[in-house]
């Protein structure tokens, strides 16, 4: 495939990232479920035609790249938009824009605009009628999912392509690429490195390609021409480093996801994996302990009641002893739910109960258990024939009801044999089996009556 730019206006002086910029589809890195041959963005390109699209991905990983390379395969005017620096009147004057540029050339305009997801949905809705229209190509760049974040009627005219996270293995290509590129990259005799070392720029990037190639650009500015580089130097450039992380987006959730998966799958070995990828991420240690408490009651419930008390006491010890030694309480809150008992009996019965009241009529109260603070209330029946628990055998009122008449069978919770719950469920069955007594005494005696 030919060259998509041209090389006459290179600007030296650019970052590294911006210089290496792919111009064939060939130099694309990481995303060849997409740009392989006979992938969907590979076709577009190669038919020069295509239609409108969301690119949606983790930052560095090419969005911008690609928009560019349909751009120029399109031989199409490229007009860059960024949501956080833009408003409605940008928008417009781009409108305006890519009109004009139709009617001097006929050529078409492709509109990139990155991180998308933070226009509003009437800046969103700005967009619909130039796509309508065919004004310009949308492509529009987001690190968040487009289901969430993005108006129905913008998805609904453009198709979403997911970008991956590439490999150790594809930054350290693209890190080699640099380094052999004598005209944008660093040129072969720059410095000297070795595939040990790459490698641990490549982990340190964390899927970010235009963050190995910074940290490229910065040893290169450290050393001088040929030099190699040593364990020492990537120190002093990676001291600093920090993951790749945002509490807000969709890392956050595949994190928390993952975490709270391995927990309720008893792993402690990917729980206190992902908690720590969490943390080193820059994850609030407080917002693991409150997802911690929530799973206490949705996926242990009381197979082990113990585990709301251990996951509140790791808050507890987390506030008055700070985050050293209060994140080794978390990590063992953790560990100890991951191996307890599970049961989400308690979570669907609360469902079901939800379920009901939203989907049936609001039955009334039965009388006897209404309360009766006025002599009005206790005329009308109110609390009549109340069974007072604690004044039966076994304080427990055999054959009382407490559903309203048209859910008398309704049974919300129900027991797992795990844990705790095992006897709870032995115990309520036993008590079922006091009801069935005292209900057939019950009938027998109304026969009696009736006799």
């Amino acid at each position: 495939m030919t060259d998509l730019f041209s090389t006459n206006d290179l600007d030296l002086s650019q970052p590294l990232a911006a210089r290496m910029r792919p111009k064939r589809l060939e130099d694309y890195v990481g995303q060849d479920h997409l740009v392989g041959e006979g992938k969907p963005l590979r076709k577009m390109v190669e038919r020069r035609q295509g239609h409108s699209f969301i690119l949606w991905g983790p930052p560095g990983v090419g969005k911008t790249t690609f928009a560019q390379l349909f751009a120029h395969s399109l031989d199409a005017k490229f007009i860059e938009l960024s949501a956080v620096m833009s408003g409605v009147k940008d928008i417009r004057a781009a409108v305006d824009e890519a009109k004009q540029w139709r009617m001097m050339t006929q050529k078409a305009t492709l509109l990139f605009v990155d991180e998308v997801h933070r226009f509003n949905k009437s800046q969103q809705d700005a967009f619909l009628p130039y796509i309508e229209d065919g004004t310009f190509l949308f492509v529009g760049a987001t690190t968040e999912n487009p289901a969430f974040e993005l108006n129905s009627a913008l998805l609904s005219r453009a198709r979403v392509y997911r970008l991956q996270t590439p490999t150790q293995d594809q930054l350290m290509v693209a890190m080699k690429r640099a380094l052999a590129d004598p005209e944008r990259g660093l040129g072969e005799q720059r410095i000297q490195i070795t595939d040990e070392l790459l490698a641990i720029l490549a982990t340190a990037a964390d899927g970010d390609v235009r963050r190995s190639l910074n940290f490229l650009e910065i040893l290169s500015d450290f050393l001088e021409v040929g030099e190699t580089v040593t364990k020492a130097h990537l120190e002093d450039v990676l001291g600093g480093s920090v993951r790749r992380y945002d509490k807000n987006g969709d890392v956050f959730y595949d994190q928390i996801s993952a975490f709270h998966k391995s927990v309720r799958g008893s792993s402690p070995d990917g729980a206190l994996y992902w908690m720590a990828r969490m943390l080193d991420g820059g994850c609030d240690p407080l917002y693991i302990a409150r997802r911690l408490l929530a799973i206490a009651s949705e996926d242990i419930g009381n197979a082990d009641p113990r585990a709301l008390q251990v996951g509140l006491n790791a808050w507890d010890v987390f506030e008055r002893v700070g985050p050293y030694e209060g994140n080794r309480a978390i990590a063992q809150a953790a560990v100890y739910m991951a191996c307890a008992p599970k049961s989400n009996a308690v979570y669907m019965g609360f469902s079901q109960a939800l379920s009901d009241v939203a989907s049936h009529p609001s039955y009334e109260v039965p009388n006897h258990l209404r309360n009766a603070p006025t002599d009005l209330a206790k005329e009308m029946g109110h609390g009549e024939d109340y069974r007072y628990a604690h004044n039966e055998p076994n304080a427990y009122a055999a054959g009382e009801r407490y559903l309203p008449p048209e859910l008398a069978t309704e049974r919300y919770y129900q027991p797992t044999d795990r844990g705790l719950e095992k006897k709870i469920g032995e115990k309520l069955a036993w008590l079922a089996e006091l009801d069935s007594v005292s209900l057939q005494q019950r009938y027998q005696d109304d026969e009696d009556v009736t006799r």
